[in-house]
């Protein structure tokens, strides 16, 4: 036999047992709560087990399988979602890496090109300093060559003004007429 049989036969006997307690219950009146009647027991066990093997049923069948999806989908969108969150964290790290060079690079150039433009503007003012000497030596050389003209000029009127000058004196002094070529010739006499 099997327990489908076993079972039917116990939940017949328990159906005649309560329709015979139900016909003795009747003449009584008794007023025992019906979950509690121990004569019923074999019904309701049967109701029992019919009810929570159906909710089984259906819980293994439908319900699960659902949830089990759902669980599946959800622990593959989160290994996704962790799959993307390391790869746009080796793409971040990827980018500054890239900044960090490129930043590099440019302070490089930017270092080169200060560097160029220093050396070009020191050779530009070296050759303006070369070009402001050359320009003062000249000026310098024409300032000297006017002031030798000058004191050559004046050196030759030297002579004259010293003469001039000595004959005014002796004429003053010792009262006499002195004349302007012997005044030259003494002058010329003395340097």
């Amino acid at each position: 036999m099997n327990m489908f049989t076993v079972f039917m036969a116990s939940s017949a006997a328990a159906s005649e047992a309560v329709t015979e307690h139900g016909e003795h219950v009747a003449e009584h009146g008794s007023g025992i709560f019906p979950p509690l009647n121990t004569a019923t027991y074999a019904s309701q066990l049967f109701w029992l087990f019919l009810i929570f093997g159906a909710l089984l049923f259906v819980l293994a069948k439908v319900l699960l399988p659902r949830l089990g999806g759902i669980l599946e989908d959800r622990s593959h969108r989160i290994a996704d979602d962790l799959d993307s969150a390391a790869r746009m964290q080796r793409e971040a790290e990827a980018a500054e890496a890239s900044y960090e060079q490129s930043l590099k690079d440019a302070r490089a150039k930017a270092h080169n090109v200060a560097e160029t433009t220093r050396a070009s503007v020191s050779e530009e003012i070296e050759a303006e300093l070369e070009a402001s000497e050359l320009d003062f030596t000249k000026q310098m050389e024409n300032a000297e060559l006017k002031i030798r003209k000058t004191r050559e000029k004046a050196m030759a009127n030297v002579d004259a003004i010293a003469a001039d000058t000595a004959k005014s004196l002796v004429e003053k002094l010792f009262s006499g007429k002195v004349t302007l070529a012997a005044a030259n010739k003494a002058v010329k006499a003395r340097t």
